[in-house]
């Protein structure tokens, strides 16, 4: 085995957490440009100019990042006068605007802070980043040399984000112990997936505890130490679990590299990705039912019962036709995902039979508990 450097998230989280935004990045220059969606952006720059206010640090801009992590997009930030004056990227919004700059300062070779607007999934503190068609289906995964260098969460401004956001993000945080425990199977594991295996064990419990709360503290603007909970395993745990149990790069000999990050249910997004009556739906809502889905495909009977009352608890999918789905377009679905990296490491020998089955299963169990 070659050797190794594992680098892993850091972050501050709180209601001032934009006061140690000058301290983290002094280290890395002077003059930073904000980049992102334009609702972020508009939330966040007062605090984070009040933030920064005595300090060295400039921020030179604040610069829409397109509306999708696709790479005509970035070719264009990378083009941009300010992005190559700057000493910094300050990656500000949601998963997509994340994983744009994130691809962006990996490609110009200029660090990264994150600045996560919504609690919607781990883009924040991954080394990975989801790429689009510019149609908005999927494209492919960009690997990093390593995640953002320090996570900044506001939770004043994730508090104020649209709920419905914060509810898909539950969703896509319910699948990273199933999937990581599903796709561990059948390999041996060395220290680093094996401690990403053990952290992923840790993180249902907490949605399962605290995410009705937290959803109806975020409905009603409210900070709350259930929402603060939930925001960690959103954005942060589950994370901490993708930088251990993705494992690829440029600078990270093929024999070493390994991906155990993601299995089953993220095919069902990415199969229905291709789907245009899915468009409308959010990313974590579609994964929820994934994750019923990979249980059902797994045959854990008990796991599906207990996700599923958790799901339709929380108003998530238990039905393909609350994400959009026909049984029409099952064979796209599964063309698709056994296209994509999570069915290529699944343990044994997935067949796009029984996926299809599994999600018909599914749906017909969803639709007899409606």
């Amino acid at each position: 085995m070659s050797n190794q450097t594992i680098y892993l998230p850091n972050y501050t989280v709180g209601e001032d957490a934009y006061t140690k935004v000058a301290e983290i990045t002094k280290a890395y220059g002077t003059k930073a440009i904000a980049i992102g969606g334009q609702t972020a952006l508009a939330k966040t720059k007062s605090a984070l100019e009040t933030a920064i206010q005595g300090s060295d640090l400039t921020l030179l801009d604040f610069l829409w990042y397109g509306g999708n992590a696709t790479d005509e997009n970035v070719e264009k930030l990378k083009n941009h006068p300010q992005v190559q004056k700057a000493q910094m990227l300050f990656a500000v919004g949601g998963g997509r605007a994340c994983d744009a700059v994130k691809t962006l300062g990996s490609l110009i070779n200029k660090p990264v802070f994150t600045f996560p607007t919504l609690a919607s999934n781990c883009a924040a503190c991954t080394s990975l980043s989801v790429m689009y068609n510019s149609d908005g289906s999927f494209k492919e995964y960009f690997y990093e040399d390593q995640p953002p260098l320090h996570t900044f969460i506001h939770t004043g401004i994730i508090a104020e984000s649209p709920a419905e956001m914060f509810w898909a993000g539950i969703g896509d945080a319910l699948s990273k112990e199933y999937e990581v425990e599903y796709c561990c199977r059948e390999k041996k594991l060395s220290h680093l997936p094996s401690l990403g295996l053990g952290i992923a064990k840790t993180c249902t419990a907490p949605l399962l505890k605290h995410a009705h709360k937290a959803l109806e503290d975020c409905r009603h603007n409210q900070v709350s130490a259930e929402l603060e909970e939930v925001v960690l395993d959103i954005v942060m745990l589950t994370g901490i679990v993708s930088n251990c149990a993705v494992h690829i790069s440029s600078q990270i000999p093929k024999q070493d590299q390994y991906y155990y990050n993601s299995s089953l249910a993220h095919c069902v997004y990415y199969g229905s990705s291709r789907i245009s009556a899915c468009e409308s739906h959010l990313h974590g809502e579609i994964v929820a039912f994934g994750v019923l889905c990979l249980l059902k495909y797994d045959q854990n009977d008990a796991e599906f019962e207990r996700i599923s009352a958790f799901n339709k608890s929380l108003g998530l999918p238990t039905t393909m036709a609350e994400i959009g789905l026909t049984r029409d377009d099952l064979a796209t679905v599964a063309n698709v995902a056994e296209s994509v990296i999570e069915w290529q490491v699944a343990p044994g020998t997935p067949t796009k039979e029984k996926f299809i089955e599994a999600i018909l299963e599914t749906d017909r169990i969803g639709q007899a508990n409606k």
